[in-house]
């Protein structure tokens, strides 16, 4: 086990490459997105029910080593503070596994 920070994003669909842009230049090497995100939170209620992509919010999740916080956070902060939405940062554990050769 080993540990790494994990971020989390919700922001617009329109955004999605700028903020993927501020994490690869901050060196997280990977990410993963879910789009179509509805929900409720401190800013309102977000659905998804309209007809256009572009509107849509994602979700985004990446996990980086704790050394590069601090560049991860300058980046990402700079990003919404221009374009919006909402960034948690968080511990977390990576559980080494094992390569499995068939």
């Amino acid at each position: 086990m080993q540990p790494v920070k994990r971020i989390e994003i919700f922001a617009n669909y329109v955004e999605l490459g700028k903020i993927l842009e501020s994490l690869e230049k901050a060196g997280v090497k990977g990410h993963s997105v879910i789009k179509d995100v509805a929900g409720k939170g401190t800013r309102g209620t977000i659905t998804n029910d309209l007809a256009m992509t572009m509107l849509d919010n994602v979700y985004i999740i990446a996990f980086f080593p704790p050394e590069k916080l601090s560049l991860v956070e300058s980046n990402v902060r700079q990003t919404l503070n221009k374009f919006g939405g909402v960034c948690f940062i968080s511990d977390a554990i990576e559980i080494e596994t094992t390569r499995c050769v068939g």
